[in-house]
């Protein structure tokens, strides 16, 4: 099938969406949006809103503004989440630099004896070779100034510039199970293998905000583990939608209170859920009484 779909300007837009139905109160600043959100992306947030999701027609006294207000929403949200996952990301780096040096030497990661797969480290040092040579800072342009043996400077420079992929990628491999043990146990989890869980989750999560792509609302490629039972503050309730962003939400919670105790972020997600009130939060897998679970209080 050819796509034939023309561009429309602002006007036309506006036009198209009345005449599916949707209310627009004031013409001039629904323009205003529309200049600095692509249609396209403002479409997502009108989909709630429609009755035919193949025609587009919306129900009943839908408003332009309430696709506004759920996009603002997913903005903030996104930047609350990303400062979540910039925490673990920091806190993982710091850890395996310290505990996998004092145990393997400042090069462990070139070392392929101690990757479980040969295929994946030699993707990561790829990476890693590609990110040093497009990297501006400072001390790697020093360090190369100075050292010309090994070929890249030690673990705790080069894994800072080093992508949360890449160091996921990294820890996963890696086969000393009783390293990987340690750094989960100082994360108060009980085994590496759900530290690995939710790394590869939050790396995917990274890259959708890294996109700007919407949370709210969306399935995710990978599902935290979220029915072992941990030594901290965790959830009751089984999560019925693992898929949601709410299970992503409880292991970011989980993780921070493990990094540090009197982080913000249950209080600042719960002023930004009291500050919409019209989102739906079931969107997100949240069930009805998750405030009251040991995690949220």
């Amino acid at each position: 099938m050819r796509y034939t779909k023309l561009p429309l300007d602002y006007p036309e837009i506006l036009s198209m969406l009345k005449e599916r139905g949707l209310v627009i109160q004031d013409d001039n600043r629904a323009v205003s949006c529309l200049q600095v959100i692509s249609y396209f992306r403002l479409a997502n947030y009108f989909h709630p809103m429609e009755s035919d999701k193949v025609l587009h027609i919306f129900k009943p006294n839908s408003y332009f503004e309430n696709a506004i207000d759920l996009y603002e929403f997913d903005r903030e949200l996104r930047a609350l989440i990303f400062s979540a996952i910039q925490a673990v990301e920091i806190t993982l780096r710091t850890k395996m630099i310290h505990h996998i040096s004092l145990q393997y030497g400042a090069f462990w990661f070139m070392d392929a004896n101690l990757f479980r797969n040969a295929s994946i480290h030699q993707l990561c040092l790829s990476h890693i070779h590609q990110e040093l040579e497009r990297t501006k800072e400072e001390f790697i342009l020093q360090h190369y100034e100075k050292y010309s043996d090994p070929e890249v400077p030690p673990v705790w420079k080069t894994m800072e510039v080093t992508t949360f992929g890449t160091l996921s990628k990294l820890f996963c491999n890696f086969k000393d199970n009783s390293i990987k043990k340690r750094i989960a146990r100082e994360l108060n989890l009980p085994q590496h293998v759900i530290l690995e869980n939710w790394i590869k989750c939050a790396v995917v999560m990274r890259n959708f905000l890294a996109h700007h792509s919407r949370v709210w609302n969306r399935k995710f490629p990978i599902i935290p583990l979220t029915s072992t039972r941990l030594r901290g503050k965790w959830i009751t309730h089984q999560i019925s939608n693992t898929n949601k962003l709410y299970s992503h939400l409880c292991y970011l919670q989980y993780m921070l209170d493990a990094i540090k105790a009197d982080n913000h972020f249950r209080e600042q997600l719960k002023i930004l859920l009291a500050k919409h009130p019209n989102v739906d939060v079931t969107a997100m897998g949240f069930h009805h009484d998750w405030q009251e679970e040991p995690l949220w209080r």
